[in-house]
Formats: C-alpha cells, structure tokens, sequence
C-alpha cells in the first residue's frame, strides 16, 4: 500500500485530498498518512493528522511513502521540490478526469474532476490541471505550471516552466507561452507569448 503524505494545509490541499480519497473510493491501494505544514495552531485537517513542519518531511520518509506538494504557488512548489529532490512524489488523477492512454504525466502533478488531457501531450513534474481543464493533443507543459478551471488548450500547444494559465482562457493551436508567465482569465491567445510577462484580452495583449 502506498502512504501518501500532503504537503500543505490548505485550499488547494483539500482538494487534492478528497482527489486522494476518490482514487481509494475507486479501489487504489492508497492511504492518506497525514499532513505536513507549518502552521503550529493547527492538529488536524480534514480528519488527518498534521504530523509536523514541512522542513521535517523527510523524517517521515519510508520506502512506501509518497508526497504530493498540495499548494497552488508554483513558485513554493518549485521551492519545496527543488529541497527535497531525494523523495519521491506522489501523481493524484481524479477519477472522472479523461487521460488518454497515449499521454505522459510526470510525478507530482495533480489532475483534477472532469479535466480532459488528449493524445501524445506531456506533462512536466507538480504541475495543476485544475477542474475541467482540456489539454488537447501534442501539447507540451512545463514543470509546475497552473492550467487553471475551465481553460483550453488547443492542439499543439507549449507552456514553460512555472506558467499560470487563467481560467476560461483559450489558447489556439500551435502556439507557444513561455516560462514564468500569466495568462489573466478569459483570455484568448492567438499569438505566441513570450516569457515572463503577463497577457490579457481577447486577443490576448501583453501588458507592460
């Protein structure tokens, strides 16, 4: 049985759990062993144990544990992963999400309910396919990034690394969106997007 530990008390993290909870529902041989976090004025969440800082996790290391860093910063997740290169992490899929079998998911990242991710695309390490995402085929998505609810990603499509995507955006095919970018909400990119800036609009417009 694999002992899965949630790094993060919060939101996002509740989320990832009842994702956790669902695979079991589903028949996974998983257990939620507890929580990490650094907040000290909580004991439990969600009916978990919080068993001890974050700077702790790898006292709670055994070879049949698994983390997965439930926090929605891409950049903490970066930051957490990049300090314990040594452990291994946990992928949570929700079991109404459609993934074709063709379609490489690396450690760490989390698809949600009702995500959608097509044929050939590959996914980076603790990235966030968030509610209802599609990620159509032969797109290409960087390490922790945030496809955030409801966006769209056309064929073909490339995100970099630690890029969020907002919610109800579109991206149409073959376009590229580089690293450490913002994509705002109900935006519609129809050119490449450079990195590190932030677009919006429809046409999606950098803004300076």
């Amino acid at each position: 049985m694999k002992e899965i530990i949630v790094i993060g008390a919060g939101g996002h993290s509740s989320v990832i759990i009842e994702i956790i909870e669902a695979m079991i529902d589903m028949g996974q041989n998983l257990k939620i062993k507890g929580l990490l976090d650094d907040n000290e004025k909580i004991s439990q969440f969600m009916g978990y144990k919080i068993l001890d800082k974050i700077q702790n996790a790898r006292f709670y290391n055994t070879e049949n544990t698994e983390y997965i860093i439930a926090i929605g910063s891409n950049n903490i997740r970066k930051k957490i992963s990049n300090e314990f290169k040594d452990l291994k992490y946990f992928t949570a899929i929700h079991p109404t999400s459609m993934v074709s079998k063709s379609a490489v998911i690396k450690e760490g990242t989390v698809v949600m309910s009702k995500a959608v991710i097509n044929s050939n695309s590959k996914i980076g390490s603790h990235v966030i396919i968030n509610t209802g995402a599609v990620i159509e085929h032969d797109n290409k998505i960087g390490d922790f990034s945030h496809i955030s609810p409801q966006a769209t990603l056309c064929g073909g499509v490339s995100i970099g690394d630690e890029t969020h995507i907002g919610a109800n955006s579109t991206i149409i095919q073959y376009k590229i969106v580089g690293s450490k970018t913002i994509i705002g909400a109900g935006a519609t990119v129809i050119n490449d997007i450079e990195s590190n800036v932030f677009a919006i609009g429809c046409p999606a417009k950098v803004k300076k």
